[in-house]
């Protein structure tokens, strides 16, 4: 009876951790890291005879979805920037104008998610219209660059955002159905 409440409780726990997870990484915070490592301490406490194990391969794979995750994220809106022909010093400067907008957004915009992904796709486009200007460019070019952040970053958000479900759904299912 005791061993059936405390997998009871560890499965709870996990699946409690995995929805916090995704939580913050929709509040463009490292939710998929949270994840990852719920799955590995959950793998190193239940019992490999357990009915509810889940296996190192699949936390290694949540592992590699983790690491693809962030690339996404924080490559995207530099992929923008230097697919329209901007600088390097416009990438660099979107993704501190991110980092920066994301923190302003989640102050400024009491909407939860919101302020958060808005403030972070804004500030991409500010640092690279920023990086661009810095360069000597022009406004229609700096405008047209700093564009291109904004969505590469919006779409860098998305792809985190569905990483963490897909990693949540490897996880769920290596628990529940093998």
């Amino acid at each position: 009876m005791m061993q059936a409440l405390t997998t009871f409780l560890e499965v709870g726990l996990f699946l409690c951790a995995l929805g916090c997870g995704w939580v913050l990484t929709v509040l463009n915070l490292p939710g998929n890291w949270l994840i990852l490592g719920a799955s590995t301490v959950y793998a190193a406490i239940m019992p490999e005879d357990s009915r509810w194990t889940l296996s190192w391969q699949l936390v290694a794979v949540l592992a590699v979805a983790a690491v693809l995750g962030e690339v996404a994220e924080t490559a995207s809106a530099a992929m923008g920037v230097k697919r329209l022909g901007g600088s390097r010093r416009g990438a660099l400067l979107a993704i501190v104008g991110s980092f920066v907008g994301a923190i302003v957004g989640t102050a400024a915009i009491p909407v939860p998610i919101v302020g958060t992904v808005v403030g972070a796709c804004a500030g991409s486009l500010v640092g690279a219209m920023l990086g661009e200007f810095w360069k000597g460019q022009g406004f229609d070019h700096s405008l047209r660059v700093g564009q291109a952040a904004f969505w590469g970053r919006l779409l860098g958000s998305l792809a985190k955002i569905s990483t963490a479900s897909v990693m949540i759904a490897v996880a769920v299912a290596g628990v529940f159905f093998r």
